[in-house]
C-alpha cells in the first residue's frame, strides 16, 4: 500500500497540537505507511517547495497563511471562497483544493454551548479564524460586530456599555497562546456577566487569561479544544475522500 504524507504549515508551530493527533490516529487506526510532518516557514512562497513533495495528498494550514495561501492554490470550496481563508488542503491529482473546516468546528462548537439569549455577538480579531466566525454566524442569522486594530470598533474605543449589550464573545487572536500565556487583550471585562457566552479559539494554554478573566465575571467560557477536533476530524474526512 502506498505512503500517505500529510502535513501542517505554519509559522513557529512546534507546540502544535495536529502532528501527535494525528500520529495518535495513525496508531489507533493501523496506518504505518501514513506520516504527517510539520512544514515551518518563515515565508508563504516556501510552500511551493513543500507541494513539490512527493506523495504528499493534504495539508493543514494555521496561522499566520489561512488567507495567504489562497493564490496557491487551483480551486476552493464554497466556505472558503466565502471566508477568504483556508485551514485545510486536498492535493488529488496535481489540483489543489482549499477548504474552511474551522466553518465546521466551530459550527459545532457554537450549537453545543448557544442559548436563545445569545443572539448577538462581538468578534475580536479579523484574521482567518474570525471569518469563519462570521461566515457561521451569518449562517445562524446572529448580527455581530467585530473589534480589531483596524475596524471602526477597536479596542481603544470598546467600552464596558457595548460588550455588556452583545451577550456571545468570540476571541479569535492569537493573544495569549503558549508561551506568551500572561498576555492578554486590553478589554473592557467589567461589561461582562453570567449572561455573557465567551468562546475563545485558543486551545494552548487551556485556559487564557482573556476566558480567567471573564470567568472571574461569571461569564460561561469554552476553549479551542473542541473546535479544533472538529475541524481536524473534517480535515481527515476530506483527505481521504
Amino acid at each position: 500500500m502506498e505512503q500517505k504524507k500529510l502535513g501542517l504549515i505554519g509559522k513557529n508551530i512546534s507546540y502544535s497540537f495536529s502532528k501527535k493527533y494525528f500520529e495518535d490516529k495513525f496508531q489507533r487506526l493501523m496506518l504505518k505507511n501514513h506520516f504527517y510532518d510539520l512544514y515551518d516557514l518563515q515565508d508563504i512562497s516556501e510552500v511551493e517547495n513543500i507541494f513539490g513533495n512527493a506523495g504528499l495528498s493534504g495539508l493543514s494550514v494555521t496561522i499566520p497563511y489561512k488567507e495567504k495561501i489562497l493564490p496557491y492554490l487551483d480551486e476552493l470550496s464554497d466556505e472558503a471562497q466565502k471566508t477568504g481563508a483556508v485551514n485545510c488542503i486536498l492535493i488529488k491529482d496535481n489540483i489543489k483544493k482549499g477548504f474552511n473546516t474551522d466553518v465546521f468546528g466551530f459550527e459545532k462548537t457554537l450549537l453545543l454551548h448557544k442559548k436563545d439569549s445569545h443572539d448577538s455577538a462581538l468578534i475580536l480579531g479579523n484574521g482567518g479564524a474570525a471569518k469563519a466566525v462570521q461566515y457561521v454566524l451569518k449562517k445562524h442569522n446572529i448580527p455581530y460586530k467585530t473589534v480589531s486594530r483596524n475596524t471602526e470598533l477597536n479596542f481603544e474605543n470598546l467600552t464596558a456599555e457595548t460588550v455588556s449589550e452583545h451577550p456571545l464573545i468570540i476571541q479569535c487572536t492569537p493573544v495569549g497562546t503558549f508561551p506568551n500565556v500572561d498576555d492578554c487583550l486590553d478589554f473592557p471585562f467589567e461589561g461582562i456577566s453570567e449572561k455573557h457566552l465567551i468562546i475563545d479559539l485558543i486551545y494552548n494554554p487551556n485556559y487564557t487569561s482573556f476566558i480567567k478573566k471573564a470567568a472571574e465575571k461569571g461569564a460561561k467560557t469554552v476553549n479551542g479544544f473542541y473546535m479544533l477536533e472538529q475541524q481536524a476530524e473534517k480535515n481527515w474526512e476530506i483527505w481521504n475522500i
